[in-house]
């Protein structure tokens, strides 16, 4: 049986592949706010899943590993079908909450998927929360307050545009939670690519009958440009991501990636300067961004803890 020293790890490929993701995950919420001018939120959820549905069928037709649909049992297809409900619910939720907030906004509210993923961990599946954990779910939160500072009073008075946004952001990070904690118990039975193919399948029969596929033909060349970069963008993550926690530890993979906001605000900033007709300078005060840098610093608290039990 192959051992966690066994495999080959490749400090600095594992790093690059790393800091792709994250740059990649960093600089999304930028262009789907570009997609998000001319098409809704189910729609550009859409040709994401389709298309990346189409590259992994491939990939699995090539290695021969396409999933055997008869062997799966029931229960197998009910955690399937609770799993994309959850991965679709996120990704369409995401959408929405961005379409209300600016992206900044949206990448630092997202970094709450993982604790809620931890969370849930700990309630359904027994593992420990270690004390370096604690300690990253404290900077993480705080660090949430602050970056919401001079924002509080928006948030918690009458529903509005923003809080609207905010809700759907959080609510976005919990369906993604529920959809890792599920991935836990399909990866017992299948690989990761098989039920990645599975959950954009279904994403996509399932988004279809709620889409305008069509809108595609009505998008300006900046808008379909993005699109394409936001298909694309869910191929190159992912395969970056699969790949650096093949050769590197996942803990140093969690900890780079937790960076992607950082990614957002510099994105932002040249996407305001040279698109201006399209993007404001958001106004983000200094307390926010010193916010925004402890929820980078709590998420990595919280990863790299992992590291101290394999």
């Amino acid at each position: 049986m192959q051992t966690l020293s066994d495999v080959p790890v490749r400090h600095w490929y594992g790093f690059f592949l790393s800091l792709l993701t994250a740059v990649m995950w960093g600089v999304l919420p930028v262009f789907l706010k570009l997609s998000l001018e001319g098409m809704d939120a189910v729609t550009i959820t859409l040709y994401r899943f389709a298309v990346a549905a189409l590259f992994v069928f491939l990939v699995l037709v090539k290695s021969n590993k396409l999933p055997r649909l008869g062997a799966l049992q029931g229960r197998q297809w009910q955690l399937l079908a609770l799993a994309a409900a959850g991965l679709i619910a996120n990704y369409v939720l995401y959408l929405v909450g961005l379409d209300y907030l600016n992206p900044e906004t949206a990448q630092v509210l997202i970094q709450l998927a993982p604790f809620l993923l931890m969370l849930g961990g700990i309630f359904l599946y027994k593992e420990k929360f270690r004390p370096l954990e604690w300690l990253g779910a404290l900077v993480l939160f705080s660090g949430l307050l602050l970056f919401f500072n001079d924002r509080l009073p928006l948030l918690l008075g009458s529903l509005n545009q923003y809080s609207i946004g905010v809700i759907m952001l959080v609510l976005a990070a919990i369906t993604w939670a529920i959809y890792g904690l599920l991935q836990k118990v399909l990866l017992r039975g299948m690989s990761a690519k098989q039920v990645t193919l599975m959950m954009y399948v279904a994403g996509s029969l399932a988004l279809l009958p709620f889409s305008a596929p069509a809108l595609v033909l009505e998008l300006g060349p900046l808008q379909l440009a993005a699109l394409l970069f936001c298909c694309a963008n869910t191929i190159i993550a992912y395969g970056a991501f699969t790949e650096a926690m093949h050769c590197w530890h996942a803990s140093k993979v969690s900890a780079v990636i937790s960076t992607a906001p950082l990614f957002t605000i510099i994105a932002m900033h040249f996407a305001v300067s040279w698109l201006p007709e399209h993007f404001v300078a958001s106004d983000i005060n200094l307390l926010a961004y010193v916010g925004a840098a402890m929820v980078v610093c709590g998420s990595i608290l919280a990863s790299m803890s992992r590291a101290k039990k394999v």
